[in-house]
């Protein structure tokens, strides 16, 4: 089966031309109050053309940020048609793809796990230093000829 380079091409060049005409959408022309202050990490082209996953994260320094995560989706959601006709303006193709809103927490997720393992080499650290102690209660291992009796 041959390998269809320029198509993948194609939906890569289109997947990122979607997400810098939505970014700048988002950025300043969408006056949504749900819509919080955030940016297109990623556009996800499915193989026909004919939809996207627009993952969308929000700024870190929000405080209740799954509250914020679901109005902003929300909100983008509500202005589907508007940034489907913009797009059609914008890039001037016959057909825009349908726009799937998804919230990106791979950001919030990774900060979570570089914690983690900081605190695993601090902990792992700790213990190379200490010196090895033996516990009270620990019986040594029988001789082998005790074993035979």
């Amino acid at each position: 089966m041959p390998e269809h380079r320029g198509r993948k091409h194609h939906q890569d060049r289109v997947a990122e031309a979607l997400r810098l005409e939505i970014g700048t959408m988002i950025e300043g022309e969408l006056s949504d109050p749900r819509i919080d202050l955030c940016y297109v990490s990623e556009v996800g082209l499915n193989p026909g053309g004919k939809s996207a996953r627009v993952y969308v994260a929000l700024d870190s320094g929000t405080k209740d940020i799954a509250k914020a995560e679901a109005e902003t989706i929300a909100g983008l959601e509500a202005a589907k048609g508007y940034i489907r006709h913009q797009l059609k303006e914008r890039l001037g193709v016959r057909h825009v793809p349908d726009l799937a809103f998804i919230a990106d927490r791979s950001g919030r997720f990774q900060s979570r796990i570089e914690e983690l393992i900081g605190r695993s080499r601090k902990n792992t650290a700790g213990k190379r230093d200490e010196p090895q102690q033996k516990s009270m209660g620990a019986k040594p291992f029988p001789e082998q000829g005790a074993l035979l009796h």
